[in-house]
């Protein structure tokens, strides 16, 4: 039986949801799916330099969660730079908190 899983409050949606590198246009890219509470995980870290337990509070998850979905994050970043990867921001486990809804 699968446990039920707690949606990540989000507060900001990217207005791009695809980035690539210029050059390779010949090179077929693969993609790397960023999940939104991926990309607001970074945000909040790495953005808004939040410390983690005070991120983690305002997504409304545990910091170890917190933790492990910044650690994804940026592994799928470090990914998409070292290997001319698209990185598309889409999917996740959220809800959008419509009150704070504004871009980073």
């Amino acid at each position: 039986m699968a446990r039920n899983r707690i949606k990540r409050n989000i507060s900001c949606m990217p207005t791009a949801t695809h980035f690539a590198t210029i050059g390779h246009h010949d090179i077929i890219q693969q993609e790397i799916n960023l999940m939104l509470d991926e990309f607001e995980a970074l945000r909040l870290k790495d953005f808004q330099c939040l410390d983690q337990i005070k991120a983690a509070e305002i997504m409304g998850i545990s910091q170890p969660t917190f933790h492990r979905l910044l650690k994804d994050a940026r592994k799928k970043v470090a990914d998409a730079l070292v290997n001319n990867k698209i990185i598309k921001i889409h999917g996740g486990h959220y809800k959008l908190n419509e009150k704070k809804n504004r871009n980073p």
